[in-house]
């Protein structure tokens, strides 16, 4: 990790890993990171065949852009949707939503909270296994 002024420079060895039966999150900026508060911004890989069941983010907006892999991304109760690389989806608080990884090999998301907060519970479920920095792949 670097510090320049205010800014912070972070790699994904810099944060923790968040560890579940269907992939891996690191969050590269938020408040324990970098002290941002206005978003946070996260690096996800979802397993084949895994993914994000049913869940929402009563206090923040999430957007998720797909870097890589295909999946069904379902938004507001309504059936899923096919989204591949280069898709953007927006999701309001509150909104239920799911991301199941459909394709052949991990699917790579970027995923961005605002405001800063809602990851925190990532570290309170009871599935997670934290893999201090510096100490994963």
């Amino acid at each position: 990790m670097k510090r320049i002024g205010s800014c912070t420079i972070t790699r994904n060895e810099d944060v923790d890993q968040l560890r579940f039966d269907w992939g891996v999150i690191r969050m590269l900026s938020e408040a324990r990171v970098t002290g941002a508060s206005s978003f946070s911004f996260g690096y996800v890989e979802l397993e084949t065949g895994q993914g994000h069941v049913r869940h929402n983010h009563p206090t923040a907006d999430e957007v998720i852009y797909v870097l890589s892999g295909e999946g069904d991304q379902m938004l507001d109760d309504q059936p899923a949707v096919r989204v591949t690389s280069g898709d953007c989806i927006w999701i309001p608080k509150g909104v239920y939503h799911s991301t199941i990884n459909r394709g052949d090999e991990a699917m790579r998301l970027i995923v961005v909270y605002a405001p800063a907060g809602a990851e925190q519970a990532l570290r309170e479920d009871p599935a997670v296994e934290i893999v201090p920095a510096g100490r994963g792949n």
